[in-house]
């Protein structure tokens, strides 16, 4: 018996998917000329996807001044992170360079966007990461940009250098003074801050009690934030502040990591005498690291034989999350008292920390009755201990003077 088998077509017109269109753009600076070319890229990307009649238009992902030899760009991440969920089809991207110039990070990427079936297109080389013959000249032509970069990194390295060796700062920036042409001018207001912090310490004030004097009175870092030991122990060391400039004290680790290490003899220094104006006599300068000196010493003699406590490093400060210490208030007088204080409560005092100093008797009092051993304790101001045990049991009490 023959059958007679015929087709019958679909009455409804199959209407092609569209495909999901992004744009990558970045540039390596944060100079005018550059943002103005990003969002020239930008219009650029954004006019080409959206004409495009088979493409469904995702968006332009930028990052601004920021190196292509790393990974870990914000708009970069988030790019990838779309693909991985499904969001996008084909990215579309100026050049190699443009995407990364470290050849690893270039092959990582366009192999796990290939597995997610992503296409890039790199318009300047006309190639497409998903073609058979793709990954080939890929890698070819990243090479090509990482050398590239390379180069780039050492010229400017060996004009940075040339500068320091002709006794001229690149470019940095200093509480005090300002940067203009090569030359450090002084910034008034700021230039008072630091004479009065030279002038605090020189008179016997410790580094903790002139942070607090400056944040009561309001006054604030170059960046506009408070002030901490670290900042005002730079300046109290910085040779700059007496009108000399040492150069090159640190350097960057190579073109692909870009880190900034400090100069501990890898590279020669130079040390320019009167280069520009002062705002700290010489004298003053000399006494104060004298005086630090001394102070380093005396601690270090004082901390040799640091003794470890029970609570030592269990008790947590609910209020900014830095550990207590034992501390002996009054010492050497019959008032001493025997506390446990927050670190941050006590270098910078209750304008950064409301939390409250606990007297060591009472913890030990509290304590006596637990036969668990305890693994940490959070302290809250409103006088509540939370005790966290070994086996993640936990239990709250409160404590009164």
């Amino acid at each position: 018996m023959v059958r007679n088998i015929r087709k019958i077509e679909p009455s409804v017109v199959k209407v092609p998917t569209k495909k999901r269109v992004a744009a990558y753009a970045r540039v390596s600076s944060g100079k005018e000329a550059m943002l103005n070319s990003l969002s020239a890229q930008v219009s650029y990307y954004s006019q080409l996807i959206q004409k495009h009649r088979g493409w469904e238009y995702v968006g332009v992902y930028t990052d601004e001044a920021i190196t292509g030899t790393k990974d870990n760009r914000a708009e970069f991440q988030r790019l990838l992170a779309d693909c991985r969920n499904g969001k996008i089809d084909i990215i579309i991207t100026k050049s190699i360079s443009r995407l990364a110039r470290n050849t690893v990070t270039m092959l990582e990427t366009v192999r796990e966007l290939k597995g997610l079936n992503v296409d890039v297109y790199f318009e300047k080389e006309n190639i497409h990461s998903i073609s058979g013959d793709g990954e080939v000249m890929l890698t070819i032509l990243a090479s090509f940009a990482q050398e590239e970069s390379l180069s780039v990194s050492e010229n400017c390295k060996w004009r940075i250098r040339n500068k320091f060796k002709e006794g001229h700062a690149h470019s940095f920036t200093i509480f005090g003074y300002e940067l203009k042409d090569g030359t450090l001018e002084i910034v008034p207001e700021e230039a008072e801050v630091v004479q009065k912090i030279f002038n605090e310490y020189l008179s016997g004030k410790g580094k903790n009690a002139i942070i607090k004097n400056l944040n009561t009175y309001g006054y604030k870092t170059k960046n506009g934030c408070d002030w901490r030991e670290n900042a005002v122990n730079r300046i109290l060391r910085n040779e700059k502040y007496v009108g000399d400039m040492l150069l090159q004290k640190v350097f960057s680790s190579n073109h692909i990591e870009k880190q900034k290490r400090t100069n501990s003899g890898q590279l020669p220094m130079y040390y320019v005498k009167d280069s520009h104006e002062a705002i700290i006599d010489r004298d003053i300068f000399e006494q104060v690291q004298i005086e630090l000196a001394s102070r380093a010493k005396s601690y270090s003699i004082g901390t040799s034989n640091v003794k470890s406590y029970a609570f030592t490093s269990k008790i947590l400060c609910s209020e900014c999350g830095k550990n207590y210490r034992r501390k002996i208030n009054n010492a050497g007088t019959k008032y001493a008292k025997t506390v446990w204080i927050c670190s941050t409560f006590n270098r910078l005092g209750k304008e950064s920390c409301h939390s409250k100093q606990i007297p060591d008797g009472v913890l030990e009092m509290l304590t006596a009755e637990f036969k668990k051993e305890i693994k940490q304790i959070v302290a809250y101001s409103d006088n509540r201990l939370k005790f966290i045990f070994a086996d993640s049991t936990e239990t709250e009490r409160k404590w009164k003077y």
